[in-house]
C-alpha cells in the first residue's frame, strides 16, 4: 500500500490509498477490507505536544482508510488506568485497538485480555516486553540515544553532559538511556550526569535546578522527550543565567527527541541545537494501517517496507516496524517534509 508523504495540516484529508505491498506481501485484501466493528484508540497522555499532534492525526488517517473509530481514551500517564481503559474499550465492543503503552511490562495484562477476546492490538511508540501484538510501530529508540550522543560528542570536546531520561519502566526510556551511555564511551573527554525524570516536566525541572547548582559548568544536555522537557529545561537554564544562544562560548549544547514545532522554533532561536524527529504522523498512520491489516487477517514478515522503514523481529512472534526518525539541526529545520513544520 503506497501513501502520499506529508500532511499539509492536521485537519486536511490526505490523498487516497492505492494498493501495493509491504515487505513483499500483497495488501489488496487490506485495502478492500471493511470490518463492521470499531477500532479503539488508547492514548498514554495528552500533556505533551507530541501526543497532542498524534491525537490530531488519528481521525485524519482513520477517515482516509475508512476506519470507524471509538473516541480516544487518555490514560494521563497512569499505567493502571491504561489497563482499565483497554478493558473498557473491549467492553465497548472494539474489534481492534491501537495503544501507546506506558509501561512495557504492565501492558501485558491488557494484551492478554484482548487476546482472550481475539481482539488484535497494535502498540505505538513503546514496545511491550510481554503479550501478543499484531505489530509494534515505533522508531529505533537506541538510534535516538546514539544520534544525540554523537552530535554532542562532535560539538563538545570535554566537560559534563546531562542526560534527562524518560521512564525506565518503558523500553523507550531504557533504549535511549543505554544507547546514550554506550555511545558516550567513544568520547573520553565527556563525563555523564543523569536525571531520571519519568517523562514528567516538573520532575526534570526540579532535578536540573539542583544539578546545575552543584555543576554550573555543564556543557551539554540530552533531553529524551522535548514535548515534556523542553520548556522546563529552557526555563531552568534561563533562571540560572545559563541560557546562551548557539555560537556564544557559554552556550550549553542541547539535543532533544520528538520533532515538535516548539523544538524547531528553539533551534531557529539558537536555544537548542538539534532534535530527533519522532514521527507522530507516521505513528498514527501506520498504527491504524496495521490494525486494519490485522482485522483483514494480513500478516507480515521481517524486511524492508515501501515507506522507508524496516520490519524487524523483536522476539518470537513480535514484529516491529521501525519508522525513520531523522536528526534535525539548523541546516534542515525548515524542511517542509518534517511533520513538525506542518502543525502549529
Amino acid at each position: 500500500m503506497t501513501f502520499i508523504k506529508g500532511l499539509p495540516t492536521a485537519r486536511r484529508i490526505i490523498a487516497a490509498v492505492v494498493t501495493a505491498s509491504i515487505a513483499g506481501a500483497g495488501l489488496a485484501g487490506v485495502a478492500q477490507a471493511a470490518d463492521a466493528g470499531k477500532v479503539g484508540l488508547g492514548l498514554p497522555l495528552l500533556t505533551s505536544p507530541f501526543w497532542q499532534s498524534y491525537n490530531n492525526y488519528l481521525p485524519v488517517y482513520a477517515k482516509q482508510m475508512g476506519l470507524d473509530i471509538l473516541a480516544p481514551v487518555n490514560s494521563n500517564g497512569d499505567p493502571a488506568q491504561q489497563i482499565t481503559d483497554m478493558n473498557n474499550l473491549l467492553n465497548l465492543g472494539a474489534k481492534g485497538i491501537v495503544v501507546g503503552p506506558l509501561d512495557s511490562a504492565a501492558i501485558s495484562r491488557a494484551l492478554d485480555a484482548s487476546s482472550a477476546k481475539s481482539v488484535p492490538v497494535v502498540a505505538v511508540d513503546v514496545a511491550p516486553t510481554q503479550g501478543k501484538v499484531a505489530m509494534v510501530v515505533r522508531a529505533d529508540n537506541r538510534a535516538y540515544g546514539s544520534k544525540a550522543c554523537d552530535y554532542i560528542g562532535e560539538h563538545v570536546k570535554s566537560g559534563k553532559v546531562v542526560q534527562i531520561m524518560g521512564d525506565l519502566a518503558s523500553v523507550n526510556g531504557r533504549d535511549r538511556s543505554e544507547a546514550f551511555r554506550a555511545c558516550l564511551k567513544k568520547y573520553p573527554g565527556l563525563s555523564l550526569l543523569e536525571i531520571p525524570a519519568a517523562w514528567k516536566g516538573d520532575v526534570a525541572a526540579t532535578a536540573l535546578d539542583s544539578l546545575l547548582t552543584a555543576n554550573p559548568d555543564v556543557k551539554a544536555i540530552y533531553m529524551q522527550a522535548g514535548g515534556v522537557y523542553l520548556s522546563p529545561t529552557l526555563q531552568t537554564l534561563r533562571r540560572k543565567q545559563l541560557l546562551f544562544k548557539a555560537g556564544d562560548p557559554k552556550h550549553v549544547v542541547i539535543v532533544s527527541n520528538d520533532g515538535i514545532s516548539q523544538e524547531y522554533d528553539a533551534i531557529r532561536r539558537g536555544e537548542i541545537d538539534a532534535t530527533i524527529s519522532q514521527p507522530a504522523d507516521l505513528y498514527a498512520k501506520y498504527g491504524l494501517f496495521y490494525i486494519k491489516a490485522a482485522l483483514a487477517g494480513q500478516t507480515f514478515k521481517p524486511g524492508p517496507t515501501d515507506h522507508g522503514s524496516t520490519i524487524v523481529q523483536r522476539a518470537p512472534g513480535i514484529l516491529e516496524d521501525q519508522l525513520p526518525a531523522p536528526l534535525v539541526t539548523k541546516a534542515n529545520v525548515d524542511d517542509k517534509s518534517l511533520w513538525g513544520n506542518t502543525i502549529k
